[in-house]
C-alpha cells in the first residue's frame, strides 16, 4: 500500500524506516546537549550541572548565576540562550494533541523526521473508552517526540492535552476534547498524561500540559471571540465540571503544567488570577510543574482587555499571580522594568524561573550527553514504526460508534456486496482525517482505499468539497448508487467548517449533503450506509428516521489508518464499541441558546435547556453514551454493598434547622481509598465476539440542583461470543459520588444512590455517624 505525506508518497513501513536510516546519515548525527557538555569543561564544572546533587540545589544554583537582563529573557517560550553559562536558547512551543505535531515552532519536519504517527482526533479516541489505550498512545508519542528531539528536530515540552469540558456543541474545538463528562474527560487526561511522561519516579520523558484553564469553549461565535469573552459562571459550575479535568491532570496524572486561558472569568483574566492559578492549581492542587499561557494571553489582556493601564502592570499581575511563562513575548519586553518600578519583585522573577527550570532538569536537560540517557538512544528507527502505526488504526477501530444498524444492514457481506459505491466529499479524504492540531502523518488510507482493499468500488464525490453548495455532482453519485451492490456515503465536516477561531453557526450537515444522502438512499440498489466524519455532534434525524439508510456510522477524525478502520467496522472484521462522548442535539436546541450562557444547569424560569446530558433533560438525536456492536451484551451485577459508611473527623457536625438534605463536606471525610466495588458480569449473548464499554451512572440523592445523573466509572472488557466475562468495579466515593452545592463546595449526600449499568440498577446507602448539611 502506499502511503502519502502531503504530495510525498512514502513507501511501506519497513522500507520507510530504511529511507529513515538513510537520511539520518544523510542530516547528521543527534544535536549537541542543551547544557552541561562534558566537553566544555569551563561550564560543565557548575554545580547546576552535577547530576548527583539534589535537584532544587542544582535550580537554585542555576537561577543564582542569572542577571536579571538573563532571566527576563528565560521567562518566554523562545527562551534566550545564555552562552556564558554553556546554556543553548529554548523553544518551549511544541504540540502532541494525538501525535507529534508541527503547530508550534518547536517541532520541524524534514530530513531524518519526514512525518510522525497520527493517531485520530481525541474526541475519537475518547469514544473508546479505553484508558489503557490512552496511555498507550501516550507512550508511542513521548517515543516519537524523544526521538525527534534527539535529532534536534523537537522540543522536549508539549501543550497538550485539550481538556476542557465540550459544553456547547457548536464550539469548533471541541473535537481536541474528551467530551461533555468532565470525568471522562479527566481519566483521559491522566492516562494519556502517564503515557507521556513516563514512569520514571521525579524524571520527564516529555513534560506535558493540560489546557485551557478555565472555563474556556468558546472561539468565536457571533461576534464575540475568545479575546474579549468575559465567561460568567457560578462557584457551583466551576467546581463540579470546568475545573474537574484539570483537578485530576494535576493529581492523578502528576501533569508537569498548565496552561491558563484567553478568556476572562467573572472579569479576571486567567492568566492574572491569582486565586486560579496561585491557590488553586498551585496550592491546592500541588502542580509540580509551570504554569503557562496562552499564546500572548499576556499580550491580550493588557491590548484587548484593558485590564490593566501599563503593560509594566500586566506583567506583574501574571507573574505574582502565578503565571511562570509567557508563550509570546510581553513578559520578555516588560518585566523588567515592573522590578524597575517596584511593581514586583525580582524573587516572583526567580520562582517562576524554579519552576521552569525544574522541569527542564527533570527531562534530563542539564544532564550533558543525552545519548546516556534513558531515551538518548530513541532516533529514526522509533518514528512510524508498524507497531506505532498499527496502534494507530487500532485507537481508529476502537472509537468508531455504530449509530444505527437497521435489521442486518452491517456488517456487509464479501459474498453479496461485491461492488460498492462509495460516495461524498470525505470519501477520498486523507489530510481532513486527522483534524486539527495534527502533524504530518507516516502515511495515509482513505475509505475509499480502505473499502477498495476488500471489494470493487464505483468512487463519486457527489458533493465538490464538504460545503456541498450544489447539485453538479449529484446525478453521477445517484447513477453509481443503482448500479452498485451497496453504498457508502462518507458525509459531514471538515476544518472549513469546525475549527479553533472558527465555531459552527448550527447543527445541520452543512449546504447540500442532506439532500444528496437521501437522493442517493432511494436510489441505492442494494443498502446504504451513513459514514459521518466530524468532531462535533451533528442533527442527523432525518437519516435516522429514513428507513432506506440502514446503517449510520460516527467516525471522528479517525486519524491516518481512518480509512482501512471504517472499511474494518463496515465488513465486520472490527466489531464496533465505541460510545458517543458527547449528546448529539437537535438543531433546534440550539436555535435559540447563546454560547455565551455558561450556565451547566437548566432554569426553567428563563427556559434554559441546560448542558450536557448531566443537566439537560430534552429530545436528543443520539445520547451520550450511546453506540451499538453487531452482537448483544447482557450486565448482571453479581455483587454489590448494600450499605456504604463514610468515616469523618468525628467533631465535625452542623445543625441548621432549614436543612431539606442530608450531606457531608469533602474535607470533612477521611476520604482515602474510600469506594463501591461492583462485580459486574458480562454475558456476550451473541454471534460475534466483540469488545463491551461498560459505562456506570449514578443517580444521587441530592437536591433539584445535583445532576440529573452522573458517570462515575466506565470499563473495557472483550468477550466472547456466547461467553462471559465478569469485571471490577472501583467508584472512589468523595470523588464520583460527590455533589457539588450552590456555594462551590463539593459534598457526600447521604442516603440512597442509585447506581445503573445499562438497564440494570442497584441502589447503595451512604450513612454517616455525624453529619454536615446543605441547604437546597
Amino acid at each position: 500500500m502506499k502511503m502519502g505525506i502531503g504530495s510525498l508518497t512514502l513507501p511501506s513501513p519497513p522500507q520507510f524506516i530504511i529511507l529513515s536510516l538513510l537520511l539520518l546519515c544523510a542530516f547528521g548525527e543527534a544535536v549537541d546537549p542543551f547544557a552541561c557538555d562534558p566537553k566544555d569543561t569551563v561550564t560543565a564544572g557548575f554545580p547546576f550541572c552535577k547530576v548527583s546533587m539534589p535537584m532544587s540545589d542544582r535550580v537554585n544554583d542555576l537561577v543564582g548565576r542569572l542577571t536579571l537582563q538573563e532571566k527576563v529573557r528565560l521567562l518566554i517560550n523562545g527562551a534566550a540562550p545564555i552562552p556564558r553559562l554553556g546554556i543553548k536558547g529554548y523553544e518551549w512551543w511544541s504540540e502532541a494533541l494525538h501525535g507529534v505535531s508541527d503547530v508550534g515552532p518547536g517541532t520541524k519536519f524534514g530530513g531524518a523526521f519526514p512525518g510522525a504517527t497520527s493517531f485520530p482526533q481525541v474526541i475519537t479516541t475518547a469514544a473508546s473508552f479505553n484508558a489503557t489505550l490512552w496511555e498507550a498512545i501516550g507512550r508511542v508519542v513521548s517515543d516519537e517526540a524523544r526521538a525527534m528531539y534527539n535529532g534536534g528536530s523537537a522540543g522536549l515540552t508539549y501543550w497538550s492535552p485539550n481538556v476542557n469540558i465540550f459544553r456547547d456543541p457548536r464550539w469548533g474545538r471541541g473535537q481536541e476534547t474528551p467530551g461533555e463528562d468532565p470525568v471522562l474527560a479527566g481519566t483521559y487526561a491522566a492516562y494519556y498524561v502517564k503515557g507521556l511522561q513516563g514512569n520514571d519516579g521525579d524524571r520527564l520523558k516529555v513534560a506535558v500540559c493540560c489546557k485551557h484553564f478555565t472555563a474556556y469553549d468558546l472561539d468565536n461565535w457571533n461576534g464575540v471571540d475568545r479575546f474579549h469573552f468575559n465567561a460568567q459562571v457560578s462557584k457551583q459550575d466551576i467546581e463540579d465540571t470546568f475545573d474537574v479535568p484539570f483537578k485530576m491532570c494535576v493529581q492523578d496524572g502528576n501533569v508537569a503544567s498548565v496552561m491558563c486561558s484567553y478568556n476572562e472569568v467573572n472579569g479576571v483574566p486567567t492568566c492574572a488570577d491569582p486565586n486560579l492559578l496561585r491557590n488553586t492549581v498551585r496550592g491546592q492542587w500541588k502542580l509540580d510543574g509551570y504554569i503557562v499561557s496562552d499564546c500572548d494571553s499576556v499580550g491580550v489582556f493588557y491590548n484587548t482587555q484593558h485590564y490593566t493601564t501599563t503593560p509594566e502592570q500586566a506583567a506583574a499581575d501574571a507573574i505574582k499571580a502565578g503565571l511562570d511563562l509567557d508563550c509570546g513575548p510581553f513578559l520578555a519586553q516588560h518585566s523588567e522594568d515592573a522590578v524597575k518600578q517596584k511593581l514586583l519583585n525580582e524573587v516572583d522573577i526567580n520562582n517562576a524561573l524554579v519552576n521552569t527550570l525544574r522541569v527542564q532538569m527533570r527531562l534530563g536537560m542539564f544532564d550533558g550527553e543525552s545519548s546516556v540517557q534513558p531515551f538518548g538512544k530513541l532516533g529514526p528507527k522509533d518514528v512510524c514504526t508498524p507497531s506505532n502505526q498499527e496502534l494507530a488504526l487500532e485507537a481508529a477501530r476502537q472509537g468508531i460508534v455504530l449509530l444505527k444498524n437497521r435489521g442486518v444492514s452491517l456488517p456487509l457481506s464479501h459474498r453479496r456486496h461485491r461492488t460498492v459505491a462509495v460516495i461524498g466529499p470525505n470519501s477520498d479524504a486523507t489530510v481532513s482525517m486527522i483534524g486539527n492540531y495534527a502533524g504530518v502523518a507516516c502515511g495515509y488510507t482513505s475509505p475509499l482505499q480502505g473499502i477498495g482493499n476488500y471489494v470493487k468500488t464505483i468512487h463519486q464525490l457527489g458533493c465538490a468539497n464538504v460545503a456541498c453548495r450544489d447539485d453538479k455532482l449529484f446525478s453521477a453519485a445517484i447513477d453509481a448508487a443503482r448500479q452498485a451492490d451497496a453504498t457508502v456515503l462518507v458525509m459531514g465536516l471538515d476544518q472549513s467548517i469546525e475549527a479553533e477561531f472558527r465555531d459552527r453557526t448550527g447543527l445541520l450537515l452543512p449546504g447540500r449533503q442532506q439532500e444528496l444522502v437521501s437522493k442517493v438512499a432511494k436510489a441505492s440498489k442494494g443498502p446504504t450506509v451513513l459514514v459521518l466524519m466530524s468532531g462535533g455532534p451533528v442533527d442527523v434525524s432525518f437519516a435516522k428516521n429514513d428507513p432506506r439508510i440502514g446503517a449510520i456510522l460516527w467516525v471522528g477524525y479517525p486519524g491516518q489508518a481512518g480509512g482501512a478502520a471504517i472499511a474494518d467496522v463496515l465488513y465486520g472484521t472490527t466489531n464496533p464499541g465505541g460510545k458517543l462522548p458527547m449528546t448529539w442535539y437537535p438543531q433546534d436546541y440550539v436555535s435559540n441558546l447563546a454560547m455565551t450562557d455558561m450556565a451547566m444547569r437548566s432554569s426553567t424560569h428563563r427556559n434554559y435547556p441546560g448542558r450536557t446530558y448531566r443537566f439537560y433533560k430534552g429530545p436528543v438525536v443520539y445520547p451520550f453514551g450511546h453506540g451499538l456492536s453487531y452482537t448483544n451484551f447482557v450486565h448482571t451485577i453479581v455483587n454489590a454493598p448494600l450499605v456504604v459508611t463514610v468515616p469523618l473527623d468525628g467533631h465535625r457536625r452542623s445543625g441548621n434547622a432549614t436543612v431539606l438534605v442530608k450531606a457531608i463536606k469533602v474535607n470533612h471525610a477521611r476520604c482515602n481509598k474510600l469506594s463501591v466495588g461492583l462485580q459486574v458480569n458480562v454475558k456476550n449473548t451473541g454471534s460475534k465476539d466483540g469488545t463491551h464499554t461498560i459505562l456506570v451512572f449514578s443517580i444521587p440523592p441530592a437536591g433539584h440542583w445535583a445532576p440529573s445523573k452522573q458517570l462515575v466509572a466506565f470499563a473495557k472488557v472483550y468477550v466472547l461470543a456466547r461467553s462471559e466475562q465478569q469485571v471490577g468495579i472501583s467508584i472512589h466515593v468523595c470523588k464520583f459520588l460527590s455533589v457539588v452545592d450552590r456555594s462551590g463546595v463539593r459534598r457526600i449526600p447521604i442516603g440512597l444512590h442509585h447506581i445503573h449499568i445499562g438497564d440494570v440498577k442497584h441502589s447503595v446507602s451512604l450513612e454517616a455517624a455525624t453529619l454536615g448539611v446543605i441547604k437546597s
